[in-house]
């Protein structure tokens, strides 16, 4: 270790961060006794204290980064405190806690270069990603915010269920984890602890938990494989982060074969990547850093699925339409990943979606018979392994719905990669994640129809 990191190391242990703490802890402790605008006054104390007394300009600014996030929280909780959605004490401070502690472990050497997480200095580069002992923090993440929860809920007689804090503290960790394993110039202090509390805030108004013991395994479940598929180099850390959020609550809310439905497009969308390869990668086409899928490319193909999962939760009495549209946005994500893969791979040239005119393979909306055949097989395996795993009770209901929904969903990409995103309007994943949502409506509304619901 040379000098220059040495220094480094002393300032970021400096006296702000040992008073930030201190501060923290005394917030936790009179929390239960304080109103929200007496908090409010105290964080906004430390944070004019941090700036004004030249310890944030010591270090890197990140106890100051801390103070703010912390004083824009309790002011969104003191605004919103007369409104029906209003933003609880015990999620403000769990934020905190999950931002405290196990700070700047989810680290993958690329996140260093690339500006991650952390700010200035902090930035420090270390060998590798430890899945041990960020799993350790991880867990030391969700017991801090947890007793936190539930010291101040407690105390406050605040009407919520010791399972319910449970729930949110582990969605709140992994939240967090998450949003510091995804590079960014943002410092951690303010990412981590704004994106864990808002997830925390959203799903403590649904009011849905589950006990602690399915959350635990909901949540090991999701980070085996999360991590298996690390270590397969199918995805990185934040993609491993993005999964077990994903699993954890597509689990908890719809159950465990819903997931493995998801998880069936990564695997296939992971092994098609590198089929021919090296022949994709000869002409230019091949997917980024070997094929490995980031946070990014999970959202932008699952969000529509999670939203769905959700609901599915939420609104029992809609469980078959919300069903069919889960099936139809992951076949949408399916068929189009295989489309590409192994359309590309097509002797002759592609054709343009809109004009028909001949395209250069890998085109943005280019379009081959065997990217389409692709397209359709890729998504009536969806449809009958959710009969398989008996998501679905009628086979034939299931891959007709299912394969309408990937197929055209999958065209509705195409469509767009040739208008919007040749313009420049959106992105590759903005139009995976429009697609995929068009996909869930096609299949919904094929069901509708199918059914006479």
């Amino acid at each position: 270790m040379n000098g220059n990191s040495l220094n480094i190391e002393k300032r970021n242990s400096g006296p702000g961060i040992t008073v930030m703490h201190a501060a923290y802890l005394l917030l936790i402790l009179i929390a239960p006794f304080a109103g929200v605008h007496v908090l409010l006054l105290l964080s906004l104390g430390v944070f004019f204290w941090l700036r004004f007394s030249g310890r944030a300009t010591s270090g890197n600014g990140s106890e100051l980064n801390l103070a703010f996030s912390m004083s824009l929280m309790f002011l969104v909780s003191a605004v919103f405190e007369s409104f029906s959605y209003h933003l609880p004490i015990y999620i403000v401070l769990g934020a905190f806690a999950i931002s405290v502690v196990g700070s700047h472990n989810w680290y993958s050497p690329e996140s260093a270069r690339c500006g991650g997480f952390g700010s200035g200095e902090r930035r420090t580069k270390r060998k590798g990603f430890s899945l041990l002992w960020s799993s350790v923090f991880l867990g030391l993440r969700i017991l801090a915010a947890f007793l936190v929860g539930y010291w101040v809920i407690y105390w406050q007689g605040f009407p919520v269920s010791p399972s319910l804090v449970f729930f949110i503290a582990v969605i709140g960790a992994v939240t967090g984890s998450l949003f510091e394993s995804i590079p960014s110039r943002i410092d951690s202090n303010i990412s981590v602890p704004l994106g864990a509390g808002m997830t925390m805030w959203i799903f403590e108004e649904f009011r849905y938990w589950v006990p602690p013991e399915r959350m635990l395994i909901a949540l090991a479940f999701s980070l085996l494989l999360g991590c298996l598929a690390y270590r397969a180099k199918i995805a990185d850390v934040s993609a491993l982060l993005s999964a077990a959020l994903l699993g954890v609550l597509i689990i908890v809310f719809s159950g465990l074969s819903w997931y493995i439905l998801l998880l069936a497009f990564f695997i296939l969308g992971g092994g098609f990547t590198r089929y021919k390869y090296a022949y994709k990668e000869s002409i230019g086409i091949a997917q980024a850093k070997d094929g490995i899928r980031s946070y990014e490319n999970v959202f932008s193909n699952s969000t529509a699925a999670l939203a769905l999962a959700v609901a599915h939760g939420v609104f029992p009495e809609l469980s078959l339409p919300i069903l069919y549209a889960y099936l139809g946005t992951v076949a949408t994500a399916t068929g189009d990943t295989l489309a590409s893969e192994i359309g590309t791979t097509a002797k002759g040239r592609p054709r343009m979606i809109t004009t028909l005119k001949l395209a250069n393979p890998g085109e943005d909306g280019a379009v081959s018979g065997l990217g389409e055949l692709a397209a359709l097989l890729g998504s009536a395996v969806i449809g009958l392994l959710a009969y398989l795993l008996g998501v679905s009770d009628n086979l034939l209901l299931s891959v007709l719905v299912t394969t309408a929904g990937g197929f055209f969903g999958t065209n509705v990409d195409s469509l767009l990669g040739a208008t919007f995103q040749k313009w420049g309007k959106l992105s590759n994943s903005g139009v995976n994640f429009l697609a995929t949502f068009a996909g869930a409506g096609i299949s919904g509304g094929v069901y509708l129809l199918v059914s006479g619901f």
